[in-house]
């Protein structure tokens, strides 16, 4: 099992929450491809966007509805500061994910995280576990929990 992998299994056991973490055959690097994977419909797909605070340079977090896309004015004025592209050398160093396989939990380091209110129309999301084949069952309500992330308008 990969490092990645283990530390969102830790995470979630850590917390208390089964680990229904599943292998998929086909690749789940984009929304579209997890929700055909897993069997639901995208926006039940927790897609993990990630930009680098240009004010902190550290990264910041936005998790969003798979059907959804990130505004970028929008998430810099969310996030209090100009916000630009985070490379993965960052991304790996803050949250220890490569990108593709970047999970909303387990990260190395804490992360300023935000979430899309439409996630939370959802009974079951889904998100990335750690490598692009890996993802894992959770409650809209935990997952704000486990992330401390604030609800926030931030798509276009």
């Amino acid at each position: 099992m990969s490092k990645s992998l283990k530390r969102v299994e830790t995470a979630l056991a850590s917390a208390g929450l089964a680990t229904d973490i599943r292998e998929m055959q086909a690749s789940t690097r984009t929304a579209a491809d997890a929700a055909a994977a897993v069997g639901c419909g995208v926006d039940q797909i927790v897609k993990s966007i990630i930009f680098r605070g240009e004010e902190t340079g550290h990264v910041v977090l936005f998790l969003t509805a798979g059907g959804n896309r990130v505004d970028d004015a929008k998430a810099s004025a969310v996030a209090g500061q100009p916000l630009g592209k985070a490379d993965a050398d960052l991304i790996r160093a803050e949250t220890g994910f490569a990108i593709g396989g970047v999970s909303p939990i387990g990260h190395l380091t804490p992360v300023t995280a935000y979430l899309d209110p439409r996630v939370l129309d959802f009974d079951t999301v889904w998100a990335a576990a750690g490598t692009p084949r890996h993802v894992f069952a959770i409650k809209p309500d935990d997952l704000l929990r486990l992330t401390g992330a604030k609800v926030a308008e931030f798509v276009g």
